[in-house]
């Protein structure tokens, strides 16, 4: 009986001291804690990698139409020549990639 008058004195005490635990583990865990905001953020930095990665070839990919559509003759040449396999007798082809 002794311990439930002593916590009915330390009602504020008591109210305090867990409202902060839980405070605290929320800050440091939880959905919105701490940890998730570092694995969020790796996570947003990887996409933002991956998103200029492929801005960069999408860029690639509408200068190589755009000389399509301009009948560029040494990009067609080219294109030609790589996916026939087109050569003349005393040409010698050197593939640099």
């Amino acid at each position: 009986m002794k311990l439930f008058e002593s916590l009915k004195k330390k009602k504020f005490l008591l109210f305090t001291i867990f409202f902060s635990l839980y405070i605290g583990i929320n800050l440091i865990g939880g959905e919105r804690g701490l940890f998730s905001y570092f694995n969020k953020k790796s996570i947003y930095q990887e996409q933002v990698r991956k998103e200029k990665i492929l801005d960069n070839k999408l860029k690639n990919l509408e200068h190589k139409i755009l000389l399509i559509n301009k009948n560029d003759q040494d990009y067609l040449d080219m294109i030609y020549r790589e996916k026939f396999r087109y050569g003349k007798k005393n040409e010698i082809v050197i593939k640099l990639k």
